[in-house]
Formats: C-alpha cells, structure tokens, sequence
C-alpha cells in the first residue's frame, strides 16, 4: 500500500488518537498535494467540534434563569448538549469514512 494513501487515512483516524496535531504536521511535512489536501480536509472536520461548543454556551445563557432560579428544566441547554454530540458523532463517522474511502 502507498505510503501517500496510508498518511492520508491516518489524517482522518487521528481524530482518535492524535487530534488537529497529526493533520498539522503531515500537512507541513509532506510534498504530496493530494496528502496535504486530506490533512487539510481531516483538520478542519477536527476543527469544527471546537467550533460548535459556543451552542452549550448559548444553551447555558438561554436558560440562565431556570439555573437561577432552580425551577423547571433547563430546555435549550438540554438541546444544545444533544446538538453538540450529534455534530460531534456526524464528524466522527465522516473521518472514519474518508479514512477507509482514502484506503481503497
């Protein structure tokens, strides 16, 4: 198997053991334009988790005053957490699939 192929798929499965570091160091590392185009592709898709934490955020100050308050419950902090860990199990998915798609 090409070693192109092989940087290229550990870009996208990096999101289990390496994070945004591994596409990082291929990207500078490597001459392969179609390496350097997968860690690009692979460290933005390990970017946009972080991106998405501002919803939790955003669901905390909605419903700052049933926090406040201890009375109901917390609807839009709720969603947000649920949206969060949906777009974070959507990326997920999506790297081990480019990763295995990269491979054959």
């Amino acid at each position: 198997m090409e070693t192109n192929k092989i940087l290229s798929a550990l870009c996208y499965f990096s999101i289990f053991f390496a994070g945004f570091i591994f596409p990082i160091i291929v990207y500078f590392v490597t001459d392969n334009p179609y390496v350097k185009k997968d860690a690009k592709a692979a460290l933005i898709s390990h970017i946009i988790p972080i991106v998405a934490i501002p919803f939790i955020f955003a669901g905390i100050f909605l419903d700052i005053g049933i926090f406040a308050t201890g009375s109901g419950i917390p609807v839009f902090f709720f969603l947000m957490i649920g949206l969060f860990i949906l777009i974070n199990i959507i990326i997920v998915i999506w790297n081990v699939y480019k990763g295995i798609k990269v491979l054959l």
